[in-house]
Parts: structure tokens; C-alpha cells; sequence
């Protein structure tokens, strides 16, 4: 079934629940969907991988936004926001934990024998591919720079 089906039911319950923030939510994933398409220039269906990368984006948004939120100490925003991201999370694969990412960094260093932080380009540009929206950028970034830097 694709995204684009899930996000519908997932809707229609919302209406169905008069809940606004995973309407609010639900209506701009499929919005991205819907622009994604068009700006192909066509209606087909998205790839499995365009599908995570535009929910990754949307997720990433909103918690970039709720941090802003907090830093200037305005609750009342950061919380519909933090719902959003978690009401879209919902649709990502799950998410691994910090010693799936090292098991994965570590193996893609050995790989490529990487040495050092000149790699690091090497290194992201594979282990993002193999985590897709299973694992957020800054915390592999974060790992591959620990693992290059040993």
C-alpha cells in the first residue's frame, strides 16, 4: 500500500476524531507528496526512498521549529509541534538506536578503510544511503565524526 493511501485513512480518522493537529499534520505530508509529483512532471507514485526523505524533511522541520519554540520559551508553540513530528514519525520505518548506527558507521569505515576526517564525505554519503530514514543525519554525523576521529 502506498504512503499516499495510508495518509488518506490516516485523515479521515483525524476527521473522523476532530483532531486538528494530526489533520494539520497529515495535510502537509500530502501536500510535499503532491509537489514532489508535480515537480516531476508527472503523477505517478513516488519512490519508497522520496516518500522517507520528504517525511525525514517534514519531521525534521518540526522539531527544528519546537527547538526555536522552547529556546524562546514559548510552550504554547513547541508542543502542536512536537505532536506533528510524532504524528508523522508514525510513517517512517522505526528508528535505530545509537549502537545499530556505530555497528553500521564502524563496518562502512572498514569497508572503505577510511582514516581520518578527510573520509568523513565517503563515509556520510553511504552510511545515509543504508539508513534512510531509519536514523536522523545529526546523529550519524555525530557517530562517523567519533569513529574517524579514533
Amino acid at each position: 500500500m502506498s504512503l499516499q493511501v495510508d495518509i488518506m485513512t490516516a485523515m479521515k480518522a483525524a476527521m473522523k476524531d476532530k483532531d486538528q493537529t494530526a489533520l494539520a499534520a497529515l495535510r502537509a505530508v500530502k501536500s510535499e507528496i503532491l509537489l514532489a509529483q508535480t515537480a516531476s512532471g508527472t503523477k505517478e507514485d513516488l519512490s519508497k526512498d522520496d516518500e522517507i526523505k520528504i517525511l525525514s524533511k517534514l519531521v525534521k522541520q518540526r522539531k527544528d521549529s519546537a527547538t526555536i519554540f522552547l529556546d524562546q520559551n514559548r510552550t504554547d508553540l513547541a508542543e502542536p509541534e512536537l505532536a506533528q513530528a510524532k504524528i508523522i514519525s508514525q510513517f517512517l520505518p522505526e528508528q535505530l538506536d545509537e549502537v545499530a548506527i556505530t555497528e553500521v558507521v564502524v563496518k562502512t569505515i572498514a569497508d572503505l578503510g577510511a582514516s581520518g576526517m578527510k573520509d568523513m564525505g565517503k563515509v556520510m554519503g553511504i552510511v545515509n544511503k543504508q539508513l534512510a530514514g531509519k536514523a536522523d543525519g545529526k546523529t550519524i554525523s555525530t557517530i562517523v565524526k567519533t569513529q574517524l576521529m579514533l
